[in-house]
């Protein structure tokens, strides 16, 4: 393929690409004879974006589910409506997104008195709860288990229940990262392990899974960190925390630990350096970093992937939900950066929107929603927020990539020079998307605004 006319690092040049790798880049190349070309019109041509941390089961299951939540379901009147209107899947209604401003803590009974008459279950945002109503308990056979429908970090035992009636489908998931120029990304899920990488490799070679992937996962799972979850009512004696953080160490492999509120991140610090840093040991969300754990993640080397797209997403709800004296340490930008700390993103979807462009936009403007300026101190340039999601996935918050000869040909063009996308990064920006040479997502040029 030729790719021509297109901005690469400020100069508007040629870029052929052969057997999945970039070639070369110059100006004026002839096509050869038979050779694709696309047409770039001095879009600029970036290196396909990575998302740092995703669910990519979540994701193909989310696209096929009922928005439960906010700003689709704002409140009790609105749920009730949108069940009762809901066509079933597989014979189950799946609603995923809610939270509790909706309309309470919903339990079996909650959800009886709002649908009866099919399997219900509903995840909550977090994606760490999944409620039921007494069809769905029944049908699971786990009414005696979960009497009150409320099922915790039950996604492995749920999955395997389910697995028969809801096979996993990737193709729209995969097709939705495409359009926005995501190349390859990381899944976070605390319970991958053999199965879960065997999976994405097979569907990786049938051409299913066009991206890059690396799986973060159990104890069972060699090669990439190890996930641990830190749920702050449910926290376990620091000496079993540290305990995985040294096996995982010893087998070579660096950890990834969940911790947003001050408490987990704290806690998470603390027993890796109890243990001792190991160069892949990583952070996942610290939503909220007071200084001294900021100070503390630089001193170990700690990789600390964030989230920048909650502060568009759930920044006015933390605003009103979050301790006061927590409030200044939210979602944190510039304070990682000015510490030292390698900083890298992800979208955590589909607890959050799989967009990368609108998680830049709220890392530079620091927006929420409804417009409140959530820590304007913490705001990054673009070209921060775009590294972010530039990292190789074995270094996410490593050099960026370049658009490069001998580099493979994972790429993301834009419809315009990065002079004028800086100012509006928004995903319509995008235009073609390619996964080792190919062209994997293409559509029409446009100019959004911010």
């Amino acid at each position: 393929m030729l790719i021509r006319g297109c901005e690469v690092e400020g100069r508007v040049a040629d870029v052929r690409i052969r057997q999945g790798r970039i070639e070369g880049i110059s100006t004026k190349l002839s096509a050869e004879a038979d050779e694709q070309v696309l047409d770039a019109g001095g879009g600029a041509l970036l290196p396909g974006l990575h998302d740092h941390h995703l669910h990519l089961f979540g994701l193909a299951a989310a696209l096929r589910s009922l928005p439960c939540g906010p700003p689709q379901i704002a409140d009790a009147e609105a749920l009730a409506q949108a069940l009762a209107q809901a066509e079933p899947e597989h014979g189950w209604i799946r609603g995923m997104g809610y939270h509790e401003a909706v309309a309470g803590d919903l339990d079996r009974a909650a959800l009886d008195a709002l649908r009866a008459d099919l399997p219900v279950r509903i995840q909550h945002r977090s994606g760490s709860l999944w409620m039921l109503n007494s069809a769905a308990l029944e049908a699971l056979e786990a009414a005696d288990r979960w009497p009150d429908g409320r099922l915790f970090r039950a996604d492995r035992w749920l999955r395997e229940r389910l697995a028969a009636s809801d096979p996993p489908g990737l193709g729209p998931a995969t097709e939705r990262l495409l359009a926005v120029g995501i190349t390859g990304f990381t899944d976070a899920g605390a319970d991958n392990g053999p199965q879960t990488a065997a999976f994405f490799a097979a569907a990786q070679r049938s051409g299913k899974l066009p991206q890059r992937f690396r799986i973060m996962g159990g104890a069972d799972l060699a090669g990439a960190e190890r996930k641990i979850l830190l749920d702050e009512p449910r926290l376990p004696p620091f000496a079993e925390l540290v305990a995985p953080i040294r096996e995982a160490h010893e087998e070579n492999r660096g950890v990834a630990i969940h911790a947003v509120t001050r408490t987990e991140l704290v806690m998470a610090l603390g027993a890796i350096a109890e243990a001792g840093a190991h160069p892949g040991d990583r952070i996942e969300h610290a939503a909220v970093a007071p200084p001294e754990a900021i100070e503390l993640a630089a001193e170990l080397g700690i990789t600390v992937v964030l989230q920048p797209g909650f502060v568009h997403e759930r920044g006015d709800s933390y605003l009103r939900d979050v301790e006061a004296r927590d409030r200044p340490w939210l979602l944190r930008g510039r304070a990682w950066l000015e510490a030292g700390v390698p900083i890298a993103a992800g979208s955590d979807a589909p607890y959050g929107a799989p967009d990368p462009w609108r998680a830049m936009a709220a890392a530079v403007d620091r927006r929420t929603r409804e417009g409140a300026v959530l820590g304007p101190d913490e705001a990054l340039t673009p070209e921060e927020a775009l590294a972010l999601f530039s990292g190789s996935l074995e270094e996410p918050a490593g050099r960026p990539r370049r658009v490069e000869a001998g580099q493979p040909a994972d790429l993301c063009l834009l419809s315009l020079p990065w002079k004028e996308a800086r100012e509006a990064l928004a995903s319509d920006l995008v235009v073609a998307t390619l996964c080792a040479g190919k062209l994997v997502a293409r559509r029409s040029a446009s100019r959004p605004g911010r």
